[in-house]
């Protein structure tokens, strides 16, 4: 469960590739609108806050760094446009800076808390349940007993997979079947994870926004019946998001934080969109850390986001 402080060549290469449409989309065009221009003036900044907000970086997030960048070009005269990638490096990298808590670049867990519990909330579709396994893997890997709770009870096929994705990673399915209370799947969850003494169970939960108020209401439920076993459960509420869904995603997001105290982010499926912008209007406009990113399909292609091999992979 260590911290180191660089990724592993094979992190860095997953990383790399997976941002590659989004670097090619965005660069591509930041090259062209620099091309003939000696200064960063009004035409390259015009240029740059339309290629941002078409890579769903978002409108209130782009108005931010052209302003930063507005700054930056006033107070050094001398900055012309051929620096303007290094700029657009340094005013993302800082604005991520300010949204995210300090980088990691291993899959960890709080100390002290145990079993620490982390409550998996997000549309259907969203790659909510791959993700709840990848992390299951990644944290076994990291020497972590860890356990899941299959209360996404609305759907067969989510409990189902689930179950697939326990019996791959080696960890216990704790569920009840379709239709059970979903409530009452995490509560049991939880009391086997502290019979086991297991150092984290992860929490599936259902994938509804049709109505909010019953998306509320139920996972508040789960909230409560968990803490009646361990009192501050659940320690996480993740968010997964699909980061090829661009604006939908930052819905989405809007939606479950009214819902419930979303603390940590997972943006999934980087690799197969040029809409890698909207983690950086997400985190900017949520202030809530993006823990997690998913940068392919494999078992291991579920990253720790740091930030600055982010924005290192982002301008490579």
């Amino acid at each position: 469960m260590g911290i180191f402080s660089i990724f592993s060549k094979d992190k860095k290469e997953s990383l790399d590739k997976g941002l590659e449409k989004t670097r090619e989309s965005v660069f591509s065009r930041l090259t062209k609108a620099v091309v003939g221009k000696s200064i960063v003036d009004a035409d390259v900044l015009d240029n740059l806050e339309e290629i941002l907000i078409s890579s769903d970086v978002g409108v209130e997030t782009t108005l931010k760094i052209i302003a930063r960048i507005e700054e930056r070009v006033k107070k050094d005269k001398y900055l012309g446009a051929s620096e303007l990638n290094r700029l657009l490096k340094e005013e993302i990298a800082s604005l991520l800076a300010e949204n995210n808590s300090d980088d990691v670049t291993e899959f960890t867990i709080p100390a002290g808390k145990k079993p620490y519990v982390i409550m998996v909330v997000g549309v259907n579709g969203v790659g909510k349940t791959t993700t709840i396994g990848k992390l299951a893997n990644q944290l076994k890997k990291a020497g972590n007993n860890v356990m899941l709770g299959a209360a996404d009870t609305f759907r067969a096929a989510a409990v189902d997979q689930l179950k697939i994705w326990g019996t791959r990673v080696g960890v216990p399915v704790i569920n009840q079947g379709m239709n059970a209370d979903p409530a009452s799947v995490a509560f049991e969850a939880v009391s086997e994870a502290v019979k086991q003494n297991a150092d984290v169970v992860i929490i599936d939960t259902a994938g509804r926004l049709h109505n909010k108020v019953n998306l509320m209401n139920e996972l508040s439920k789960i909230k409560r019946v968990m803490q009646k076993v361990i009192p501050d459960a659940p320690h996480e509420i993740l968010l997964v998001l699909d980061a090829s869904t661009g604006q939908n995603a930052i819905e989405q997001a809007k939606q479950f934080t009214l819902a419930t105290d979303v603390n940590a982010l997972a943006l999934t499926k980087l690799d197969g969109t040029a809409k890698g912008g909207v983690v950086i209007g997400i985190s900017d406009q949520f202030k809530i850390p993006v823990k997690y990113i998913g940068v392919g399909e494999g078992i291991d292609h579920l990253q720790v986001f740091n930030k600055n091999e982010f924005v290192d992979s982002l301008f490579k």
